[in-house]
């Protein structure tokens, strides 16, 4: 976990893990599944230092994948499915709870440069993309 920002309604977490599109990528089923046990324990183990258990339900969720080339959607969320599992599994709850709204972004990184930032802020906070923006830099496309 790179960066961590916990405020009373709003957590902001950066993982430094390399998603890519696992509809596109062939390989050993074996290794896709390891790939994706590691991404969801690590989304999970940075939520919960970040002490994400604070914020009371209903929430919603930004996921930003950070990389120098951008994906089309539904190869986006095909990357971030396993992040997903895991803030849900911080969270506490199946990722099709309805008291969690999934939102999915990208911004292009610098070469070699990978990562996703997660934010999870309380429904009817200040919006979790001006908190991302604050939190990155200034970085978030919209």
């Amino acid at each position: 976990m790179t960066a961590a920002v916990t405020r009373r309604d709003t957590v902001v977490v950066t993982l430094p893990v390399r998603t890519v599109s696992e509809s596109n990528v062939r390989g050993h089923w074996a290794k896709k599944a390891g790939r994706a046990k590691g991404q969801r324990a690590l989304a999970l183990l940075s939520l919960r230092g970040a002490h994400v258990d604070v914020l009371a339900l209903p929430v919603r969720v930004l996921l930003t994948r950070i990389a120098p080339r951008v994906l089309d959607d539904d190869n986006l969320r095909a990357a971030l499915k396993a992040i997903r599992d895991g803030v849900a599994d911080a969270l506490g709850v199946d990722d099709r709870d309805p008291r969690v709204m999934w939102s999915y972004d990208q911004r292009r990184g610098a070469p070699g440069r990978y990562g996703v930032e997660v934010v999870v802020y309380r429904d009817g906070a200040e919006s979790g993309a001006g908190v991302a923006k604050a939190a990155s830099g200034g970085n978030v496309a919209r």
